[in-house]
Formats: C-alpha cells, structure tokens, sequence
C-alpha cells in the first residue's frame, strides 16, 4: 500500500476542492497566497507545523480577509489534514483581534483577544512568537505580490513588524528589512542576514 501524501499536498488538495483557488487575492488567488506564504515560511527554516499553519491561515478567514473556505465549526476536518498543532495556530491567526492583541505581543504578560468573543488569555512564548512569523510571512508576501498594497501600507507594516521584531527569526527580519526598506532597528537591534 503506497504511504498518504504529505501533509502540505493533502492541503492544497484539501484548499482547491473548498474553492481556495477561485478566490482574489492580491498577487492571484487566494490559494497562491497561501502557498507562497508556506514557502516563505520554509524558506526562514520555520518547522514543519508552521509551514502547514502558513499554508491553512485563511481557511478559517482572518480578521483582515473576510471570505473563509472552511467554518469555525469544520476544525476537526483541517485538524485531521495538517495535524492539531498546526490546526490549532490557524485558529490562534483567525480569530486574533489584532488591534487588541499585537500592541502587546512582545511582553510576556501581553494578552491574546479573540476578536468573536472578546475572550482573553496569555500565550506561550512559543504561541507568540509563531503568531508574529505567521503575521509578517502573510503580510510580506502580500508586500511583495502587491507593490500598490505595499505603497500604500509599507510604514504601518514596518512599523508593526518593528514592535514584532522580538519574536520574529532573523530570516524574517532581514526579509522585512529588504522588502519594505528597514533599517533594523528596533528591541531586538540589527536584523542578521538570512542564509
């Protein structure tokens, strides 16, 4: 019996039967999107969970991307695709309120809101700092697939990757860096160039 197919092509199967493939996106569709951001995350040596939570990260839609391919109420269908460690951090991106919640995302003591309940909670430093490369591969890879997009948002974004900086890999902050013109400055001080 031929062993299943990995985990990232049995979600790609998974996001183009749910229509992810038909659905605008700046720099194509949706499913693109969510590709590139999957490689974005290899690329910066992110581990197997996190690559797989940046492929999913919209399944649940987000705060800033309304359209969801999958409901809140169907986890347990993604959870058996991609494995419940990454399920579980497409959830934390989905229902992150993100106005409440990023300010304070470097502070251990920062807190965690989700945007459909107004719950709130602490996350670990390892759920942070998850949260903060997942949010910077996203919106760096809309950065550079919409140049307008980046004209537009280039210092908000730098400036929100600057108070992420501390939990962000070096290859994320060099990314950031190059892309939107950084100097690497911030908590976490000069960015390392990335292999």
């Amino acid at each position: 019996m031929p062993a299943p197919p990995p985990a990232a092509d049995r979600a790609v199967v998974l996001l183009r039967r749910l229509g992810a493939d038909a659905i605008a996106h700046p720099g194509g569709t949706l499913l693109q999107h969510l590709v590139r951001v999957r490689a974005l995350l290899a690329l910066w040596d992110a581990r197997p969970a996190l690559q797989l939570a940046g492929l999913c990260h919209a399944a649940y839609g987000t705060e800033a991307f309304a359209p969801a391919v999958l409901g809140l109420a169907r986890r347990a269908e993604l959870a058996l695709v991609i494995g419940p460690e990454a399920e579980a951090l497409v959830h934390l991106y989905a229902v992150c309120d993100r106005a409440a919640t990023y300010p304070s995302l470097t502070h251990p003591s920062g807190r965690y809101v989700e945007r459909f309940t107004g719950r709130t909670r602490s996350l670990s430093l390892q759920q942070r700092r998850d949260l903060a490369e997942l949010t910077a591969a996203n919106e760096l890879d809309i950065a550079r697939a919409d140049p307008a997009f980046r004209a537009r948002q280039g210092p908000h974004l730098m400036a929100l990757l600057l108070r992420l900086r501390p939990l962000l890999s070096p290859a994320a902050r060099h990314t950031a860096d190059t892309l939107l013109g950084g100097r690497g400055t911030g908590p976490a001080g000069p960015a390392s160039p990335a292999a």
